[in-house]
């Protein structure tokens, strides 16, 4: 047989790939073959503990002394990699394949300057000497449009933001002009705007290089919009592989169906349809059912299921399925989709608003420097929300958007007292809420209680789940111990989870299920508020659901009003009644959810609609990209705050004056100088809403 002249510039053999814990083996990977092919984006995703990132790695030979390649084959370029000595892989990494890990601030030395980690490689893979490695490494730093390289490259990484870390991190990669890079989850901690910037970066020094990539992720917004092929792990298994636009035209398996069940389609809202979460998690590597690994979750689950695994077959050209029942599937006979009831109506507004902010303002004190406090200069602080007035009924739910330092966290915490106001007021059922937190009596406390984005961080790790939950119940309400462990079960069950799972310490459980019972105690109390800030970001796709769903359902059996931050737009749009939009600590937009989606836009709602990568080939979004970083806090942009880096912006009058509020059709407020009017002229919908497949 000849060997093939041009092969995929990646070829994954029957991959399996095992970690040795305490003495034991356990397979994270199985059995996995794919190609990518030269030029091409390859999208690999599934939910956390699908074996992803054990692929990018195993990619890499970079599994640590715990793993190692049990069988199969790594092809790179022709090359077996499972073959090559550490010295030959030291001289393709960086060269020849590149890998973009998902923290940028753990991935680059906190104690040497940026450029210095740059030239370092260059020197390294190319015999450069000093002078043409910094040259070669502030061309990187342009390449990736940093607006002020040299600046960047005599910065140490702190010193930089994250979407700024991120592009050094691409730089990094991309110094030494790879054939392949994989990514694995690099835009998972930025927002919209950032994610959307550094997703069209690395699109276009892919193409102008010719290069592959394999990105990893859990987004199916982004594999949507930046991939011509996807491949989908479940358990460690390869159960779906298929062209971008068929898979999201019609899923073969169930569990990819399930996976865009999940997400919030932009427009979907609460009221219209629910979400359609996978019931239960992935299963352990040494507890897996006989059959189909998926069977204990999938809707369509026959007696073949439970007794026998599934080949890959190849029901079309180009399509790779692991399911007994892809025929049906594939010719109508049956779905996938799971029934559900019909969404409830929102509850309608009446009476007097339960939360109430005028001209809320926090603000940070700085110290100052000794060379300021010898100038006499005066001093400076961090302006983290700036004079905010919004209101909140009863049973509804507000949405609060924005990039990363707009101030929404800030405000959040002021309203539960977690940091002190500078100025406003805010009242809830029309008592005045004092700033400080140690000022509030229990009655106080119990009416407005918090989820936080990190359920890792918002438990206790030594109390038991029971125990997490009866806290609040004794503490706040006064009940006795023993009726706290009572209504513990109680709020178990109200979150789907068993009452046995109180013996639980938060270890034993998911980060679904960290979550649910965070929400559970934020619930104890039956409380007239509840704040969420970004409870669902850390989470796959298919617990967002469920969570969201839950939040839905509690909500009305409580008639709470909830306050919910995020930076996903599609989540807020489809959760919240009302939405409100800010930036640098101020709004710029508020109205009905309803209308989110619909022109006149304020300019920043604009931009970032626009970003939201939509978990659907077929919808079309108009590429509006924000130039330069947010400003900083401490010196914000007089007149409008967003005229530096507005696209519409008219020159001395957004420079200088404040904007007026204006009213838009659909109930919208605007904070903007340009004319309502001339703003529904000048735009169309950001978004073009396409189908939803099968």
């Amino acid at each position: 047989m000849t060997p093939d002249s041009n092969p995929p510039i990646l070829e994954l053999r029957d991959l399996t790939v095992s970690y040795r814990t305490g003495g034991r083996g356990s397979d994270a990977l199985r059995g996995v073959s794919l190609a990518v092919e030269r030029g091409q984006t390859y999208g690999l995703v599934g939910e956390s503990g699908s074996g992803k990132s054990t692929l990018a790695l195993a990619v890499m030979r970079y599994l640590g002394g715990e793993g190692a390649v049990a069988r199969g084959e790594i092809r790179f370029d022709g090359r077996d990699l499972l073959a090559l000595s550490p010295a030959d892989l030291r001289r393709i990494w960086g060269r020849e394949m590149a890998l973009v890990p998902q923290d940028p601030f753990t991935a680059l030395n906190p104690a040497m300057r940026i450029g210095e980690q740059l030239a370092e490689g260059l020197r390294l893979r190319f015999g450069l000497n000093p002078a043409e490695a910094r040259a070669a490494a502030l061309d990187a730093l342009r390449s990736v449009r940093l607006p002020d390289a040299e600046r960047a490259a005599d910065s140490y990484p702190h010193q930089l933001s994250g979407g700024q870390q991120q592009r050094v991190l691409i730089a990094l990669a991309l110094s030494g002009r790879p054939k392949l890079l994989v990514l694995d989850e690099p835009t998972t901690a930025l927002d919209v705007t950032t994610e959307a910037a550094v997703l069209d970066l690395v699109r276009d020094l892919t193409r102008a290089a010719g290069a592959s990539a394999l990105y990893v992720t859990h987004n199916l917004g982004v594999v949507a919009g930046r991939t011509e092929r996807v491949a989908v792990l479940y358990a460690s298994e390869l159960v779906e592989d298929a062209p971008t636009a068929d898979l999201f035209r019609q899923p073969l398996h169930p569990y990819t169906r399930g996976l865009l069940d999940s997400v919030p389609r932009l427009g979907q809202r609460k009221d219209e349809r629910r979400l359609t979460g996978i019931d239960g998690s992935i299963p352990p590597p040494g507890d897996l059912p006989p059959g189909c690994v998926f069977e204990p979750r999938c809707p369509l689950a026959v007696d073949r299921c439970r007794a026998e695994r599934p080949a890959l077959d190849e029901p079309l050209p180009g399509r790779r399925v692991r399911c007994h029942r892809w025929p049906e599937i594939l010719s109508g006979e049956v779905s996938a989709r799971r029934e559900l009831p019909p969404a409830l109506p929102s509850a309608t507004e009446s009476g007097e608003p339960l939360l109430r902010l005028e001209d809320v303002t926090v603000r940070y004190p700085l110290r100052r420097t000794a060379a300021e406090t010898l100038r006499r200069e005066p001093k400076k602080a961090v302006r983290a929300v700036s004079g905010v007035s919004l209101s909140l009924k009863q049973g509804r739910t507000l949405g609060i958007v924005g990039e990363s330092g707009s101030g929404k966290t800030s405000l959040a915490r002021a309203i539960v007292g977690l940091v002190q106001r500078s100025d406003g007021d805010i009242h809830l059922m029309e008592v005045e809420l004092p700033p400080r937190l140690s000022q509030r009596g229990r009655a106080l406390l119990a009416q407005l209680q918090m989820v936080f984005q990190n359920p890792e961080e918002a438990l206790n790790p030594y109390l038991t789940v029971g125990e997490s939950l009866s806290r609040p119940l004794v503490n706040l309400l006064g009940v006795s111990r023993a009726e706290a462990r009572q209504r513990a079960g109680d709020l178990l069950e109200a979150v789907r989870l068993p009452r046995t799972y109180a013996a639980r310490l938060p270890a034993q459980l998911s980060g679904g299920e960290k979550q649910r019972v965070a929400i559970a105690r934020a619930f104890a109390a039956n409380p007239a508020l509840l704040l969420a800030d970004e409870p669902v970001s850390s989470l796959d796709v298919s617990v967002q659901a469920n969570i969201l769903n839950l939040l839905t359902d509690l909500q009305r059996e409580h008639a709470a009003a909830t306050l919910f931050i995020s930076h996903d737009i599609a989540v807020v749009a489809y959760l919240a009644d009302e939405v409100a939009v800010m930036y640098l600590g101020q709004l710029m937009e508020t109205g009905p959810a309803a209308a989110l989606f619909e022109p006149p836009y304020h300019p920043y709602t604009e931009a970032l609609l626009s970003a939201i990568p939509a978990p659907d080939p077929t919808v079309r979004q108009a590429a509006i990209r924000l130039a330069g970083e947010l400003p900083s806090a401490v010196d914000v942009p007089s007149g409008c705050p967003f005229h530096t880096r507005c696209p519409r912006a008219l020159g001395a009058v957004c420079e200088t004056q404040t904007p007026p509020w204006q009213t838009a059709p659909g109930g919208k407020r605007i904070f903007c100088h340009i004319p309502v009017e001339e703003l529904a002229a000048q735009q169309l919908p950001v978004v073009v809403f396409g189908g939803e497949g099968e």
